[in-house]
């Protein structure tokens, strides 16, 4: 039946933008004048891992390059089905043993991290939460109870990070009245946010996200994850400049890729490309050894020496830090 006089609200625009991503190995090919004999590795690894990649991040690489270092990481290949090295894992970070409550995990102390969505903008080949299991750990299908009620017993917590999935492919009605179910935990001070959206989709910053930033009553660090300056277009860097007013930091952590940003030039020319879009570098990720990733893998050595080049090169503050993650460390390891 249809509801006479009651008028039909569009989606915003970032979700109609979305809902025309990319999703066919065939069509990838097609835009990008790939070489059809590559379809059947492809196809298989889709099948193993959805293809998901926005039209607008699509705009960012070459066409007829399939080492364009933006397509290198959402692009599916046969090497991800390969027989993978000795300790590549589905739960490479040990989560499944830091979950205190559905989709809260706990592994440092002082912080607490809510996966709060399993949908991403885009699906990255690298990923290492691309085995999690999302459909048992959302902790959203409560409404958030046990995982507000674990965070509120722990006095300790301080700051909420909101991961997932992307934190902000929920609505803002939703990510507003979680922000403010969580500033009401008197010990909670600092919320942080690990977003993808604004590079793969700069229409996400849009006003009602803005609206919700400003009046939320926490400290909100947003965390953007670029790995190459290629990425970094005219609308993500007006997207920055609106968002920034809003936040108490804009942060990048990227990861380092074979074949992507394992290059001291690769490297220098993003951090020059983050400053200017008044984003500051954070971490840069050794990769996490995921099943069917490591194609990407870069030895430690390797890291710590590009960490000394960059050095030499950039000053200090636009110098990230080299870091792995070891599942039950105190903290992230800083390798250089």
């Amino acid at each position: 039946m249809i509801n006479a006089g009651r008028p039909i609200r569009e989606p915003p625009r970032w979700k109609r933008e979305l809902a025309q991503a990319v999703r066919d190995p065939a069509e990838l090919a097609r835009l990008l004048d790939l070489d059809a004999e590559d379809l059947p590795g492809m196809r298989a690894a889709a099948a193993d891992f959805r293809l998901l990649v926005p039209r607008h991040f699509l705009a960012r690489m070459r066409k007829g390059d399939p080492c364009d270092p933006v397509l290198r990481q959402v692009l599916p290949i046969a090497a991800e089905l390969a027989p993978q090295p000795a300790g590549y894992r589905e739960d490479a970070l040990g989560e499944a043993g830091a979950m205190r409550a559905r989709g809260l995990l706990v592994k440092y102390r002082g912080r607490a991290l809510l996966v709060t969505s399993g949908a991403c903008a885009v699906h990255c080949r690298y990923c290492f939460r691309r085995h999690y299991p999302y459909s048992t750990a959302n902790p959203r299908r409560a409404d958030w109870t046990e995982a507000l009620a674990a965070i509120g017993e722990d006095e300790s917590i301080r700051e909420v990070i909101l991961s997932g999935g992307d934190p902000l492919m929920l609505d803002d009605g939703v990510l507003g009245n979680l922000a403010d179910r969580l500033a009401d935990i008197p010990h909670v001070r600092r919320l942080r946010m690990h977003t993808r959206l604004p590079v793969v989709l700069p229409e996400r910053v849009d006003a009602a996200l803005l609206s919700w930033l400003a009046r939320c009553p926490l400290r909100i660090t947003l965390v953007l994850h670029i790995n190459h300056a290629n990425e970094i277009g005219p609308e993500l860097r007006a997207a920055c400049q609106r968002l920034r007013p809003q936040l108490h930091f804009l942060l990048n952590q990227s990861v380092l890729l074979r074949g992507v940003n394992d290059d001291v030039e690769v490297l220098a020319a993003l951090s020059e490309a983050l400053d200017e879009a008044g984003i500051l570098p954070y971490y840069l990720h050794l990769p996490d050894r995921v099943a069917g990733t490591s194609h990407f893998d870069i030895s430690t050595q390797h890291g710590i020496h590009l960490m000394k080049l960059l050095r030499a090169r950039l000053p200090g503050y636009l110098v990230p830090r080299l870091a792995r993650e070891v599942p039950g460390a105190a903290s992230k390891l800083i390798m250089a």
